[in-house]
């Protein structure tokens, strides 16, 4: 399976269990708890096969930058917190950031 495919698994992994851990009330709350649990056991399984072939600098910034990209996202149109005009352009700094990463792995 291509690393790439990989690597968006693991951060949908990662989403699903940040998501979740706002529900597991400090981790007080079995269901949402276990979600967290597994889904970061998932994403970081996920993740380490990556890093068989793709430089872990990039895979952890690609990894990090979705990830806070998109849980802010949701965070907007799901769970109603706020997406200020500061907010949303350091999203797209992140994006493009991501973008440059990516068009500088591909000279390897």
């Amino acid at each position: 399976m291509s690393p790439w495919l990989l690597m968006a698994i693991a951060i949908g992994f990662e989403i699903a269990g940040t998501s979740a851990l706002k529900y597991s009330d400090g981790f007080t709350r079995p269901a949402p708890t276990a979600i967290t649990l597994g889904a970061y056991a998932i994403a970081f399984y996920l993740m380490s096969l990556v890093t068989r072939t793709l430089e872990v600098s990039t895979v952890y910034a690609i990894w990090s930058g979705a990830g806070i990209s998109l849980l802010t996202l949701i965070g907007y149109f799901v769970l109603g917190e706020s997406l200020s005009p500061l907010k949303a352009g350091s999203i797209a700094l992140i994006v493009c950031g991501i973008v440059g990463l990516n068009l500088a792995g591909a000279g390897h």
